[in-house]
């Protein structure tokens, strides 16, 4: 699966990777309101 996201409220580039991706055949989910959004949704960030 892979996850697209922006930074800022008026970025378009996550639903232009996803919508590449898709064309692809590949799983995608876009992810709304960024890290933050993420964090809100209960979801965790993995340390690398």
């Amino acid at each position: 699966m892979f996850v697209t996201y922006c930074a800022g409220p008026h970025c378009n580039g996550s639903t232009k990777a996803a919508l590449k991706i898709a064309r692809l055949g590949r799983p995608v989910k876009e992810m709304i309101g960024g890290v933050t959004g993420w964090l809100d949704e209960g979801f965790a960030l993995a340390g690398g």
